[in-house]
């Protein structure tokens, strides 16, 4: 666990300065690119000469060039290219970020759905809606046609978690758009809302309403976006962006490029973990709830991707959180730091114990009676089930994280709430029937948050209740 732990309190810094070697880089065969797409695509052109790759002297072929043995070269002008430039291209120059980039959730986001959610855009919407949507943030598994084209149903896609054709994972451009590749641009909270935003990621909507969203709404100015450097609490102090908290330097803490390395609890999901981090010795990582096995060093575990690595370290959630609050204790005191933490875990804690659990545990019961088919989201209750862990619940763990009220409350947990009481009950005991009871009735006698629906003294004014004798 040391070096991960020292890694994460090392001295913060610029990433480190590409060293141009004249016989590797401005290639004078790019300068033929630019000519050319000058006139065919003069917006990418401009894009180009406003860059810093521009000012280095790094062209088109540079970052374009292939080998002919590569899945997806193609002859282009004389030229061997490909259309792709993937993380494994940038890392070239950039290898500190593609290590990092590489053992990120981010460089995952494909493989984390693969199996899992595209049911939902496959079968109630249609094949077509994956490439339209879900790919479209979480990446798709770009294939090659015989000439080197690429395959236009699985590209144009800057998905986060991208399969590419040489297997690196992921897309710089998703957020370091091309050809400008600005860091300014891929601080920005904005740059994070394409895919974080919605009913089931609403990181946008709940930012904007937090105190954070506010300050940076009315300091962006003074926020310094285009710094070389960028180290919270000295670069800047005006507020924080998604890339301060989740991806920046601050203090000891250096900046990464693995955007969930400081993040403790599985919020996505329908019952809500602590998570352990595994780094493997080739960089990889996966993160393991806190009720599994968790493995000692130099053990061999199987990733999910299906290979097999060996384990280097593990980071538990307490080292975690402890990345998280340096941040934090820049602009907090840490008692207000560590105040907060405990109100964000309470509110987890809740959905767990009142809602996630529960629910959870009817579902399994229905299913195993053979009261609900095997056959995914043909029957209400597999609708209102997932809504109420994947869209309001997420709602409500992301707003209790990120300081919205309204979204921890009003768009959360009271929606969890009422579609918990007024649907999800109502429909699981008119699936059980007579067994309802066993299967419904037993698991929620178990909950003490829920026996105040057995107390018919427990009323509420805000319904218009007087208390005995009625309204």
């Amino acid at each position: 666990m040391g070096l991960l732990l020292s890694g994460l309190l090392a001295e913060p810094g610029l990433a480190e300065k590409v060293a141009l070697d004249p016989s590797q880089w401005g290639d004078e065969a790019g300068e033929k690119c630019v000519s050319c797409h000058a006139k065919a695509s003069s917006g990418l052109a401009a894009q180009w000469r406003e860059s810093a790759h521009h000012a280095a002297g790094v062209n088109c072929l540079d970052c374009h060039r292939a080998e002919r043995s590569d899945p997806d070269a193609m002859v282009h002008e004389g030229q061997v290219i490909a259309t792709i430039v993937s993380p494994k291209d940038c890392g070239r120059c950039h290898q500190k970020e593609y290590e990092e980039q590489q053992g990120s959730v981010h460089a995952e986001a494909f493989t984390l759905i693969e199996a899992r959610l595209p049911a939902l855009a496959d079968h109630v919407g249609g094949p077509v809606m994956r490439a339209a949507s879900c790919d479209q943030c979480h990446g798709s598994r770009v294939r090659v046609q015989g000439d080197g084209r690429l395959d236009p149903a699985t590209w144009p896609n800057s998905g986060i978690g991208r399969i590419n054709p040489d297997g690196s994972k992921g897309s710089c451009s998703a957020c370091h758009g091309r050809h400008g590749f600005s860091k300014a641009q891929a601080r920005e909270p904005d740059a994070c809302v394409r895919c974080h935003s919605g009913p089931d990621s609403p990181d946008k909507e709940i930012f904007e309403a937090s105190k954070h969203g506010m300050l940076y709404v009315a300091h962006r100015h003074q926020m310094n976006l285009e710094a070389p450097e960028w180290i919270a609490g000295r670069d800047y102090t005006a507020a924080p962006t998604c890339v301060t908290c989740h991806m920046g330097a601050a203090g000891k803490l250096p900046s990464t490029h693995d955007v969930g390395m400081r993040n403790v609890w599985s919020l996505n999901s329908p019952v809500s973990k602590r998570q352990f981090l595994v780094v493997f010795e080739d960089g990889a990582k996966l993160e393991l709830p806190e009720d599994a096995e968790i493995p000692k060093r130099g053990a061999e575990l199987t990733r999910l991707d299906g290979t097999v690595g060996r384990v280097k370290t593990v980071a538990p959630p307490e080292r975690r959180r402890q990345a998280m609050s340096m941040v934090c204790l820049e602009c907090h005191a840490k008692g207000f730091t560590e105040g907060f933490m405990n109100q964000f875990d309470a509110v987890v804690e809740l959905f767990n114990a009142k809602f996630a659990h529960p629910a959870r545990t009817i579902m399994d019961r229905l299913y195993a009676a053979e009261l609900l088919t095997p056959t995914p989201f043909d029957e209400p209750i597999e609708f209102t089930y997932w809504e109420l862990w994947h869209d309001e619940g997420a709602r409500a763990r992301h707003g209790a994280s990120m300081m919205s009220p309204n979204h921890a409350w009003w768009e959360g947990m009271y929606v969890v709430g009422r579609n918990f009481y007024a649907r999800f009950l109502p429909e699981a005991r008119a699936i059980a029937g007579e067994h309802a009871a066993e299967l419904v009735e037993a698991v929620i006698s178990k909950v003490g948050a829920h026996q105040w629906l057995n107390d018919p003294q427990q009323t509420s004014a805000i319904l218009g209740f007087a208390g005995e004798g009625g309204r």
